[in-house]
């Protein structure tokens, strides 16, 4: 099953060694991650370099090592969808639309430990726990 992978879920992979990166590594799922997400992380760095205590050239290794898992969906390929993510997201996080996009494009659900993804209930979101649990369950 295709899975969408929010910002926060890689930044977390990057982190700490977690059960969040294991997933990733580990698991069958083919794991999406919108090329928007680039800016995200982007603007993030600093604070999970810190977080993490990586230095920029460990942090690149790391990053090259999960993107393996990862495919990157072009956001070309999604735009179509991006009407509707609007519509699904308008009052919750405008910055998520791409997300939600993606997640319709592909018809698979989003793997996000922010809470606000629940509040629309177009797309499913499991959160790290659930999917854990989904995951021991197989």
């Amino acid at each position: 099953m295709p899975i969408v992978l929010d910002s926060n879920i890689l930044i977390s992979a990057i982190i700490r060694d977690s059960i969040t990166r294991e997933i990733i590594i580990s698991s069958n799922n083919e794991f999406l991650l919108p090329e928007y997400s680039f800016l995200e992380i982007k603007k993030h760095e600093e604070d999970t370099l810190s977080k993490a205590r990586l230095s920029k050239e460990e942090f690149i290794e790391l990053m090259k090592k999960l993107l393996r898992y990862i495919k990157i969906v072009k956001t070309q390929s999604i735009l179509p969808f991006q009407k509707k993510a609007e519509k699904i997201m308008e009052n919750i996080d405008r910055d998520d639309i791409l997300f939600v996009a993606c997640a319709l494009a592909f018809k698979c659900p989003i793997w996000s430990d922010d809470r606000h993804f629940k509040i629309q209930k177009t797309i499913k979101v499991y959160n790290t726990e659930e999917l854990t649990t989904l995951m021991s369950s197989k």
